[in-house]
């Protein structure tokens, strides 16, 4: 079975996404791009209970009322992102991970490559616009 990582899309209330710049270490993976905050899945773990434990990890943030968004194959790997509204103040958050935290606009985002083909994920996200549903507002 193919290894399985997590990512989240956090977005605010000026639908923007949070991206975080990865460490700039050349022996890591996409050094120094940008990249939707998350991680591996561990043995014995479900990609749920891996997205609460990386944003408990990378950004000290107890996640809840987070829903799925996708599963997509990529080469390498199987991907589960999801997604919640939340307008996190970036300035209190203390990163364990990564060099920063930013919020940028879809049109920002799409000027950007990011790390682990995340580009295509994000796009779908801005065209189906889960935000905008009935679900968003709990």
């Amino acid at each position: 079975m193919k290894p399985q990582g997590t990512s989240i899309i956090f977005i605010n209330a000026d639908r923007q996404i949070l991206l975080l710049l990865r460490d700039d270490i050349p022996t890591i993976p996409y050094p120094n791009m940008w990249d939707l905050p998350g991680g591996h899945v561990e043995p014995g773990e479900t990609p749920e209970q891996c997205i609460v434990r990386e944003m408990k990890e990378e950004i000290g943030l107890d996640l809840d009322g987070h829903q799925l968004f996708s599963v997509v194959e990529f080469n390498g790997r199987i991907e589960y992102t999801y997604w919640k509204s939340a307008n996190l103040d970036i300035d209190q958050i203390v990163l364990t991970e990564g060099q920063t935290i930013k919020w940028f606009s879809k049109n920002e985002v799409a000027e950007i490559e990011l790390a682990c083909n995340f580009n295509e994920v994000v796009a779908e996200f801005h065209r189906d616009k889960p935000f905008e549903s009935s679900q968003a507002s709990r």
